[in-house]
């Protein structure tokens, strides 16, 4: 099954692609892969999810965030690709969170967007990760997240 497919089977809504909050684009295209902007948890409806994990929100808030996340980058790469179809394998993920220093459980939160990735393209969804703690992020949101995907 298509990742287009897919997409409507798990009626999944993409938000509209994200515009840059500085100097930059969302993606640049090279060699065969795209690498994305660090995308923020931005709701289809524009609503942002902000909040320091191990302060303001737990393990499964921060995983739906990281959900959104990937929901917001599976936007910007259709709008670059013109379809998910075109993603040939999903390479490489950094996953920022927001916490607190003693905070770590990281990888927890980021399973919210590597599962996403995985139950969309499935096997071509399994990516090399980081996952980390960060002290803060812009506009105080709770994860951003950024990937490169080799597309054909």
């Amino acid at each position: 099954m298509s990742a287009e497919q897919r997409l409507v089977e798990l009626e999944l809504e993409l938000p509209e692609p994200a515009q840059p909050a500085g100097n930059y684009i969302g993606a640049v295209a090279f060699d065969g892969l795209l690498h994305t902007a660090g995308h923020g948890p931005r709701r289809a409806d524009g609503s942002v999810i902000t909040g320091k994990l191990g302060a303001d929100l737990d393990v499964e808030a921060g995983y739906e965030a990281a959900r959104v996340a990937a929901l917001g980058l599976l936007a910007t790469i259709r709008h670059e690709l013109g379809s998910l179809d075109r993603v040939e394998q999903v390479v490489k993920m950094l996953g920022m969170v927001n916490a607190t220093p003693d905070f770590g459980r990281q990888p927890a939160v980021i399973n919210g967007a590597s599962d996403l990735l995985v139950e969309l393209f499935g096997e071509r969804g399994r990516h090399a990760r980081s996952a980390v703690g960060m002290g803060s992020l812009p506009f105080g949101i709770a994860v951003e997240i950024e990937l490169i995907v080799r597309y054909r």
